[in-house]
């Protein structure tokens, strides 16, 4: 089973900054995937960045150029750096570990989420 825990988030104003970060432990088998969904109150949780096991990167288009996803060294580590932030992107954010994520594969463990408030 693999553990996530989270770190960051908090309250920025409008065309803020925040970073995330997202710890992995347990146990885990070679080198997973680790994404960052979010999830908006009344709303679905939904995929917003993703690295993959060698070091692909995916964004969904509305975070395109202002988020930047990243792996440290130990690959167990991930952040989530958020510029010029947007009050429709207050929401739970959440780090995920799998295999395949967002292409029909499976997922290892979540974060308990980490609430991320943009307004003035």
């Amino acid at each position: 089973q693999v553990q996530l825990v989270e770190s960051g988030g908090g309250l920025v104003h409008p065309g803020g900054s925040l970073r995330l970060s997202c710890a992995a432990s347990g146990v885990i088998f070679g080198i997973l995937d680790m994404a960052w969904y979010r999830q908006a109150p009344g709303k679905q949780r939904d995929l917003v960045v993703l690295i993959t096991d060698i070091g692909g990167e995916k964004y969904v288009d509305s975070v395109e150029g202002r988020f930047t996803i990243s792996r440290e060294n130990d690959k167990k580590t991930v952040n989530l750096q958020m510029n010029s932030l947007k009050p429709e992107e207050t929401a739970v954010y959440f780090c995920n570990a799998g295999v395949n994520i967002g292409y029909g594969g499976y997922h290892e463990g979540w974060g308990k989420g980490n609430q991320v408030t943009v307004r003035s």
